[in-house]
Formats: structure tokens, C-alpha cells, sequence
């Protein structure tokens, strides 16, 4: 049992890099910043290093999502409702990156604690704590993430024009897109407005200056999105007692890593190019919101997830320059509603199955 424990968490971790690791750097290869895959190599070395930091900083959100204080602790060290928990979760967000939809590792989880609890203990389930550490901050942040982002954006432009700098228009074609067929490369190559800008700042040119405040931005979301969602695997695998906590948060960042490598690219396409265009004051903007979130999310032990963060702060910035594609928006929106109730009954019938097995 232990065993299958052991690789259903690797099954999670995969998961969670196929659907999040890419979620970091999205917004370099929509403006036409890099090409897929060195974003790609960007979002890896960011994420892992985060994941590996993870040990030293994010100790509240391991104890938080071992399930302990919301069911009985002789249930979340049971084998059977932890791996019902990771199996669940991990379908749940593997069958969301087949579609392309960008969903939440920490709402996957999430409702597979839920589901596996109410089977095991009923109305035992601690909802208060639930509400408080978990469904409050996943309904609240991704909204602070749009009205953040759209009053930053705001204010960044208004600032931007008032001491003088220019902003050129034009069209470009995103070279970085690498389509599978000819067919796929007529229909999702983008063309949209180039906006870049002409003047200096701090005696810098600031389309330069710009560039690199982009790249550092995207950057620091990866490590952010690292440091926040490894403790939430590492809690789970720790209870297979094969690995201590550095251990499991080295193999979890490569599991993590491997998952973005081999599955990663329609996730990368939706948040890309799917919600918006934007060039890298809008990207720059994006992220800037986004790392602050997961950050300070990060050092009040707060399940945040990175996918509501940095949709919501994209959302954002297209709401300001009213590029926003609504109906993806709704979509995605969609995705989410379902992943609780999906992940949750899941889970459910995992551990129902499991435990009468076992019984």
C-alpha cells in the first residue's frame, strides 16, 4: 500500500507541473518575448529552485495539507485516505491540462480532502477550517488578482505618459509559436497590435529596461509558484515514511519538473495567447501582481494557487485595454466550479473502493 502511495504523490506531482509549471512565464511567450521552449527552460530552473526553497520557508502549508485539524489525524495517516486523496487530485488535474483547461493544484486537493473526509468520518470533517484556510482565500484572491492588476495597469500607463515616454504601435507575428501541423500553424499563429515604447527612464532606454523588468518578473512567479505548491505534495508523500522532508523535496521538484516538460504545451498555449494579447509592460504588469501574491501567500501559510492568480492578474490587464476574450474567460471560469466536485467524489469513491479492500 505504501508503495502505490508512494507513486500515486510522484502521479500528483507530475500533474501539478503539466498544469502549473508554465503558468510562471505565460506571459513572455504571448507577447512574443521567447520562444516556447526557452520559456519553457526559464519556468524549470525558476520553479525548481523554488521547490527546493520550499524546505526552509513553507513549513505552515505542509501541516496545513497533510489534512490535519480537518479530519481526525488517525485518518490523515491512514494510507487509504491519503492515497485516494492523491490519485483523485492527480486524475482530476491530468484530465483538465488534456483540455487545455488551466485549473488549481490547491482546489484539486482541496476537494479530494473533502471527498475522502466525508466518506471516512462524515460530519467529523472540520468545515470551519476548511472555510477559513481553504475555500476563503481560493474565492478571495483570485478577485484581489484582477482589481490588483487592473488598477496597477492603470496607474502604470498613466505614469508612463505623464514623464514622456511614447508608445509606438504596429502589427508582429509571434515567431515563437511552433505549431504541430501546418494546419494548426494557420489557424493559432497570432497577430496583434505590437505596442512598443520610445523614450528613456533613470537614463535607461525604457523598451530595454522594460524587457528586463519582464524577465526578472516571470522569473520570481516561477520560483513563488515553486516555493507555495511543493509543501502541499511534500505533506502527502511524507506519510509513505521512505523519504525524510529533504528528500522528498528534491524528488517532488524533479517529478514536478518532468511533468511541464513532457505535458506542458496546451496549458502554455491557453494562458499565452487564449485570454489576451499583450506585450511586456502588460506581461510585465501581470506578473509583478501575481509574484507579490504568491509570495506573501507563501509566508502566511495561505493555500494560494497560482493558476486563479495569474489568470486573474491577466484578466486584469486586458480589462483595462478591453482585449479581453470573455468567452474564454468563461470557460476557464468553468474549470474551476468543476474541480472541487469532481476532484471530491473522486476521491470519494477511491477511498470507499480502497478501504473495502483493505477491510
Amino acid at each position: 500500500m505504501l508503495i502505490f502511495l508512494f507513486l500515486a504523490v510522484l502521479l500528483l506531482g507530475y500533474s501539478n507541473g503539466s498544469n502549473d509549471t508554465y503558468k510562471g512565464t505565460a506571459t513572455l511567450w504571448g507577447s512574443g518575448s521567447l520562444a516556447y521552449r526557452p520559456t519553457l527552460i526559464l519556468a524549470l530552473a525558476c520553479t525548481f529552485a523554488g521547490s527546493v526553497c520550499s524546505f526552509f520557508f513553507a513549513a505552515e502549508l505542509v501541516k496545513n495539507f497533510s489534512g490535519k485539524g480537518l479530519v481526525p489525524d488517525d485518518i490523515t495517516r491512514s494510507a487509504d485516505f491519503v492515497l485516494a486523496v492523491a490519485l483523485a487530485a492527480g486524475a482530476t488535474i491530468l484530465l483538465a491540462t488534456r483540455f487545455g483547461f488551466p485549473i488549481s493544484t490547491t482546489h484539486s486537493i482541496t476537494g479530494a480532502l473533502v471527498g475522502a473526509g466525508l466518506v471516512a468520518v462524515g460530519a467529523a470533517v472540520n468545515f470551519g477550517k476548511l472555510g477559513k484556510l481553504f475555500f476563503l482565500p481560493l474565492l478571495l484572491i483570485p478577485v484581489i488578482a484582477v482589481v490588483a492588476s487592473t488598477v496597477i495597469y492603470y496607474v502604470f500607463t498613466r505614469v508612463r505618459s505623464a514623464i514622456g515616454i511614447a508608445q509606438l504601435s504596429g502589427v508582429y507575428t509571434n515567431g515563437g509559436f511552433t505549431p504541430d501541423t501546418p494546419a494548426q500553424q494557420h489557424h493559432n499563429v497570432i497577430q496583434s497590435p505590437a505596442m512598443q515604447y520610445s523614450g528613456r527612464l533613470l537614463g535607461m532606454d525604457f523598451q530595454w529596461l522594460l524587457d528586463k523588468l519582464h524577465f526578472i518578473s516571470a522569473g520570481v512567479l516561477s520560483f513563488a509558484k515553486g516555493l507555495n505548491d511543493t509543501p502541499k505534495l511534500v505533506s502527502l508523500l511524507l506519510l509513505c515514511n521512505f523519504l525524510n522532508i529533504q528528500q522528498s523535496t528534491l524528488i517532488l521538484a524533479f517529478v514536478i519538473a518532468l511533468g511541464g516538460i513532457i505535458n506542458g504545451k496546451r496549458i502554455a498555449r491557453t494562458l499565452s495567447y487564449k485570454i489576451t494579447p499583450m506585450n511586456h509592460g502588460q506581461g510585465f504588469t501581470a506578473n509583478l501582481v501575481s509574484s507579490i501574491l504568491m509570495i506573501t501567500a507563501t509566508a502566511m501559510g495561505l493555500p494560494a494557487a497560482i493558476t486563479h492568480i495569474s489568470v486573474g492578474s491577466i484578466y486584469g490587464v486586458s480589462l483595462v485595454n478591453k482585449t479581453a476574450s470573455n468567452k474564454e474567460i468563461s470557460k476557464i471560469a468553468m474549470s474551476w466550479v468543476l474541480t472541487l466536485p469532481i476532484a471530491g467524489v473522486l476521491s470519494a469513491l477511491l477511498y470507499f473502493i480502497i478501504h473495502l479492500i483493505n477491510y
